[in-house]
């Protein structure tokens, strides 16, 4: 059956009917009672004939076979596998060592590169906390452990976060892992 301007038509799996505006190719424009202007594809429109019913229009317009199948094989959507090693890698490391914060640090005294530490670190983590990621590592480094204990102190001011050692194998004693709790309001 072909379509022509002026036809009613009803659309499939939708509650919508109209009547054809437009023609181009195998997009057809069609105006709803409510005015609305809407393109449909030529497959998925029926003319409705005022004298037949509409379940002899759409059963005679479409194989009945090729419907129903389409609504009984569910569609699985391929989610990307992801190995359980990688699930539990954090989605995110902050390195914190002074040289990969700024190009120099000639003239920074120790408070000045502390706290440029603490301010990226917080910053990092509020973005993290933002963006809804459970992990993140903070590299520190070893040192006398003035860097790590600030860290620590920071994390404990947020009520829906736990800190811990990083992995040892990757990370040796130089970083803290930092677990965020997501369902916990700030």
């Amino acid at each position: 059956m072909s379509f022509k301007v002026g036809n009613f038509v009803l659309v499939l799996d939708e509650d919508l009917s109209g009547v054809i505006t437009h023609i181009k190719g195998t997009t057809i424009s069609i105006e709803t009672e409510d005015g609305f202007l809407l393109d449909f594809e030529t497959h998925e429109l029926v003319i409705k004939d005022k004298k037949e019913s509409i379940a002899n229009q759409i059963f005679s317009n479409s194989n009945i076979a090729t419907v129903v199948s389409e609504k009984e094989i569910p569609k699985r959507k391929n989610q990307p596998k992801v190995k359980a090693k990688e699930r539990f890698q954090p989605t995110m490391e902050v390195d914190l060592h002074i040289h990969q914060l700024v190009k120099s640090y000639r003239g920074m005294s120790n408070h000045d590169m502390l706290t440029l530490q603490l301010d990226t670190a917080k910053h990092k983590l509020e973005y993290a906390i933002k963006n809804r990621m459970q992990k993140v590592v903070f590299i520190h480094g070893v040192g006398e452990g003035v860097l790590k204990m600030e860290l620590e102190y920071l994390f404990g001011r947020y009520n829906n976060v736990k800190y811990y050692d990083a992995n040892y194998q990757k990370y040796g004693f130089g970083a803290t892992e930092v677990y965020i709790y997501q369902n916990v309001a700030n």
